[in-house]
């Protein structure tokens, strides 16, 4: 049962995603000056939760002045860097897939 229910809360995100309604997790450090995006979720509540995770990384990496912000978005890109005047785009991947139940 809970595969079935992984493949449709999938699918559900990916349909959110497509109509810019799913949730993300914006990330803003300081130093490095970068601004991520983690995501999609299917609510408020699982991008809040998944969130901790995010900064704790990212404070492992010596990240300093981090906030966060969780909305509804469809960002463009995954990765800003303001320091480097960069973009970095990785292909949106589904927080679910990979994910062993």
């Amino acid at each position: 049962m809970s595969m079935l229910w992984n493949n449709l809360k999938e699918s559900l995100t990916s349909t959110f995603q497509n109509f810019g309604l799913a949730w993300w997790v914006e990330v803003a450090t300081q130093n490095p000056r970068c601004t991520y995006y983690f995501g999609p979720f299917l609510n408020n509540d699982e991008a809040e939760t998944a969130s901790k995770g995010y900064v704790e990384d990212l404070e492992m990496e010596g990240a300093q002045g981090i906030t966060v912000n969780v909305k509804k978005c469809k960002p463009e890109h995954l990765t800003i860097s303001e320091d480097l005047g960069e973009l970095i785009d990785h292909k949106v991947k589904p927080v679910f897939s990979g994910q062993i139940s």
